[in-house]
C-alpha cells in the first residue's frame, strides 16, 4: 500500500546551508526545516536577510542559527565547518548553495577573467573544500549506512552548452563541481551520500528583471512552459537530503521543467 511521506521526515537532524539568506538557498533552509531539521543559516555578508531566515525558522518550531564567512577567503572554510559541527554536536545535512552573483551584483564592467575568478573561488574551491571537511567528519562518526548527505549546487546547462560569456564560464564552473559530486561519492561512501542539483530557469534576482527576450525563452526552453521557481529546487533538496533517498549517491538531479526534451 502506498502512504504518504512523513512531514517530519528530517526530525532530529541537523542541516546546514550555505548562502542560505536570500533566494534558492532560503528556500532550501525553509524546506529543511518544514521537514523536521534545525538549520544553520550562512550568509556571507547578508546578516540581516540571514537572522529573518533564522527568524522563519524558529517559528516553524525547529532550532536555527546564523553563520557569517566570507567563502572566497580560505581561512574562513576550516573555521565554518568547525562551528557548524559544535553548534549541536554534528551535522547531518550539508547543502552547498552559496555563489557568485555576477549576473546582478557584480559591476558591469567587470571582465570575464573577473567573474570568472570570483566564481572559481566560492563556487567551486569553496564547494570542494567545505565538503571534504564536513565528509570526513561525517565518514569518521559513523552511523547507518548513507544517513549522512552532501547536496552541491551544479547547473543543468552544463550538458548542452550556451554561448557567450556566462554560459561559458558557468559551464566550467558547474561542471567541475558536477565532476566533483561524483568523485567524492564515490569517496566518502557508503557513510555519507554526495549528490548535486542542477536548475534550470529558476526566477530568482535575475529572473525578476531579465528582458522579454529571457522571459519567453525561459518559458520555451520548459516542457510546462513556465520558469522553476525556488521551492522547486528545495523540493529537489529535500527528496534528496531524507532517508527516502537513502540509495541515492553520486547523482546530478535537474530540475528544469524538461529543458533538452522539448522539441
Amino acid at each position: 500500500m502506498v502512504t504518504d511521506a512523513p512531514q517530519d521526515e528530517l526530525r532530529g537532524q541537523i542541516a546546514v546551508v550555505t548562502g542560505s539568506g536570500s533566494g534558492i538557498g532560503r528556500a532550501i533552509a525553509l524546506e529543511l526545516a518544514t521537514a523536521g531539521a534545525d538549520v544553520l543559516v550562512h550568509t556571507g555578508s547578508r546578516h540581516s536577510a540571514a537572522q529573518q531566515v533564522a527568524e522563519e525558522i524558529r517559528r516553524l518550531g525547529r532550532r536555527a542559527e546564523v553563520a557569517v564567512a566570507d567563502l572566497a577567503v580560505r581561512d574562513t572554510h576550516g573555521q565554518l565547518v568547525s562551528d557548524a559541527w559544535n553548534w549541536q554536536q554534528g551535522v547531518d545535512i550539508w547543502l552547498n548553495i552559496a555563489g557568485v552573483d555576477v549576473l546582478t551584483r557584480e559591476p558591469d564592467d567587470a571582465t570575464f577573467e573577473a567573474k570568472l575568478e570570483a566564481l572559481w573561488h566560492v563556487d567551486v574551491l569553496a564547494t570542494i573544500r567545505l565538503s571534504r571537511l564536513i565528509g570526513e567528519r561525517m565518514r569518521q562518526r559513523g552511523g547507518k549506512s548513507g544517513s549522512h548527505s552532501i547536496i552541491n549546487m551544479g547547473w543543468d546547462q552544463v550538458r548542452f552548452g550556451m554561448a557567450g560569456d556566462s554560459g561559458e564560464m558557468f559551464a566550467a564552473i558547474k561542471g567541475s563541481v558536477m565532476a566533483f559530486t561524483r568523485s567524492l561519492a564515490k569517496s566518502l561512501a557508503p557513510e555519507v551520500r554526495v549528490n548535486c542539483l542542477a536548475p534550470g530557469w529558476i526566477r530568482t534576482a535575475w529572473g525578476e528583471q531579465a528582458s522579454e527576450y529571457w522571459q519567453q525563452r525561459a518559458a520555451s526552453e520548459s516542457l510546462m512552459g513556465r520558469w522553476g521557481t525556488p521551492e522547486d529546487v528545495a523540493h529537489a533538496a529535500r527528496f534528496l537530503a531524507s532517508p527516502a533517498a537513502s540509495f541515492v549517491t553520486g547523482q546530478v538531479l535537474e530540475i528544469n521543467g524538461g529543458f533538452g526534451t522539448a522539441d
